[in-house]
């Protein structure tokens, strides 16, 4: 995500050994057998992988059960060649275990750990990254019992109303900094409505509104999209002044906590946060510039985000859903007079989300505007805006700058379609197909993985996990069945590290128990349900500025190919939780449990 607060802080890191984290990666054994630690429907597709270190041959595997009785096996083992710090790569394929219950994977001495099989595996969980969410809140949050940044936030960079206060408290931090932006923002907002919308059985009522332990009457889901859409009214005031960005990089100046309100924009410690405006123009107010060139990726979300909420709470609160429906129509002709990406302002540091596509963000909010007022105009200006959008460009690609093709998937294709004619669905469903392809053809491994392994490649797989089902969904095509299941396995643990890259899922798996986050780090909080950035290739972490490992690393002997993770919170790129990521691997649970 911004991250470069090591870069800043470096005099603040000393060695730290969490005791957990290394029982979590140290005694890792050289061979071993990588699992899905959440468990397999019965039906659905069960594939371990083997992972050697140095070359051998397994041969063959068998499955057992708790009284170490075969109960399938022994079958052949898939030789799938050397990946990552794997010399040797077996596939292990025990789909036609079908029987609820734990047993375990042998093949030669390697054995797994506990592997679960059951029709409720997956139940409950789509509301773990809630908590995550709860604890990023800016305004009340419920983790400190208090109000946090209250005095933002002042516009800079406007021609007329800079230095102007606007009250913009509220939303949720991006990551482990404390900076908060409209188009992971938005994002957020509009995957927890669809969420509810799409899968409502995953969700229940068991914290209040501020975030607080209570039930409410409302379920939990709409409460945290509730607060998002609070934040996004605030940062669209009026119809000239579309907000795009509150605070920036100087905000890493201090590892601190946010109830300290630490940062000093120059208007003393604790005070207010720069509040950055759409310009359509290159911004920065320090070193650094962006690469802004239009309104439209920005105004697209924030079109999606008010139009899918006037939806889902206009029955609710009728008076707040015309408000958002009127707030969505601003939007989106905003886009239209301001075609272009709008990227997110640096600072002092070079890094910042270089966003370039912008026409699937317009294609999401005309299709969502296009729901909410049945006005046929906006169903043909999304297809419009689909013809520019076909394929993720990350899909089939080896590398990409930061946040280039945001969002990961190109959600306007599955929301174009729920309204389509036949012919519409066909044509949108295809560009998923030739995307999903494109990813296919780079995964030919033995964890059958093709995404590009850059900063936040854990928001890539989780995107392609969804893809994978949306695209199942629309069409009633499995061609991409594995395709999609390796991404969601390697996603809790059948990945060479053999670790779930969502805290605290399952509560009996390996995790992250040191990830990059001063809340974590200083208050000993596990973060349950953050998604972490996930493996970047080494090349990536070895030419990060401010990353600096504080102990041993637990994961060494898995660390020596191509792709690297760490479980240290010393490590930004690869073990920071990122708040969008959060909200995309909750829409993906919706789908594959219910409460």
């Amino acid at each position: 995500m911004t991250r470069v607060t090591l870069l800043l802080v470096a005099p603040l890191l000393f060695a730290l050994v969490a005791p957990q984290a290394l029982a979590q990666g140290l005694g890792t054994p050289d061979d071993a057998i990588r699992i899905n630690q959440v468990g397999y429907l019965p039906d659905g597709l069960k594939i371990a992988v083997a992972c050697a270190l140095a070359p051998r041959t397994v041969e063959t595997f068998e499955v057992v059960d708790g009284t170490d009785t075969r109960v399938y096996g022994p079958k052949k083992a898939s030789a799938a060649g050397a990946y990552g710090p794997c010399a040797a790569t077996y596939r292990l394929d025990f789909s036609p275990v079908r029987k609820p219950g734990t047993y375990r994977i042998r093949a030669g001495d390697l054995i797994s750990p506990p592997v679960k099989i059951g029709p409720d595996v997956w139940n409950g969980l789509a509301e773990m990254p809630l908590r995550y969410l709860r604890q990023q809140r800016s305004g009340w949050n419920p983790v400190y019992n208090s109000a946090v940044h209250t005095k933002d936030g002042i516009i800079v960079d406007h021609p007329t109303r800079a230095g102007q206060f606007i009250p913009a408290s509220g939303g949720w931090a991006d990551a482990s900094d404390y900076l908060q932006y409209v188009t992971t923002s938005a994002t957020a907002t509009f995957q927890l409505l669809q969420a509810w919308r799409d899968n409502p059985k995953a969700f229940g009522d068991e914290y209040e509104a501020d975030g607080r332990p209570g039930a409410n009457d409302v379920p939990d889901v709409l409460d945290e999209a509730r607060h998002g859409l609070a934040w996004l009214l605030k940062m669209f005031p009026d119809d000239s002044l579309m907000l795009n960005q509150l605070g920036d990089d100087r905000d890493h100046m201090y590892f601190d906590l946010p109830a300290n309100d630490s940062s000093d924009y120059g208007w003393g410690k604790g005070g207010s946060r720069p509040l950055y405006p759409c310009t359509g123009i290159p911004q920065g107010l320090l070193r650094y510039q962006n690469r802004a060139s239009g309104y439209a990726s920005t105004a697209g979300k924030f079109a999606a985000a008010f139009a899918l909420g006037a939806q889902m709470l206009r029955d609710r609160e009728p008076a707040l859903a015309d408000t958002l429906t009127r707030k969505a129509r601003g939007a989106f002709a905003l886009g239209e007079l301001y075609p272009g990406a709008c990227q997110t302002a640096p600072g002092r540091g070079m890094y910042f989300y270089e966003e370039d596509d912008w026409a699937d963000d317009m294609e999401l909010g005309a299709a969502a505007l296009y729901a909410l007022t049945a006005d046929s105009r906006y169903q043909a200006k999304a297809l419009s805006y689909a013809l520019n959008a076909k394929v993720k460009p990350w899909m089939g690609a080896d590398t990409a700058n930061h946040y280039q093709w945001y969002p990961w998937h190109n959600l306007g294709h599955y929301e174009a379609a729920r309204r389509g004619t036949l012919n519409e669905r066909m044509t949108l469903s295809g560009y998923y197909r030739d995307g999903l392809k494109a990813v296919a053809k780079k995964a030919k491994n033995g964890f059958n993985i093709g995404i590009p392994f850059i900063w936040c490649s854990n928001d890539l797989m989780t995107s392609l996990a969804v893809q994978g089902i949306l695209y199942r969904r629309m069409t009633g095509d499995d061609q991409f069945r594995e395709l999609e299941q390796s991404a969601i396995d390697w996603l809790f643990g059948t990945n060479p590290w053999g670790i779930s890259m969502v805290i605290g899922v399952p509560a009996d798996g390996r995790f992250a128990h040191d990830p990059h986050s001063v809340i974590s780090h200083k208050l000993s909080y596990q973060l349950d349900g953050a998604l972490l950035d996930g493996p970047v290739y080494a090349s990536i972490f070895k030419n990060l500025l401010g990353i600096s490992l504080t102990k041993p690393d637990a994961y060494a002997k898995w660390n020596t190919g191509f792709i690297v993770y760490h479980d240290d919170w010393g490590d930004y790129s690869t073990n920071e939780p990122i708040m969008d990521g959060a909200a995309n691997v909750l829409y993906l649970l919706s789908w594959l449990g219910k409460r």
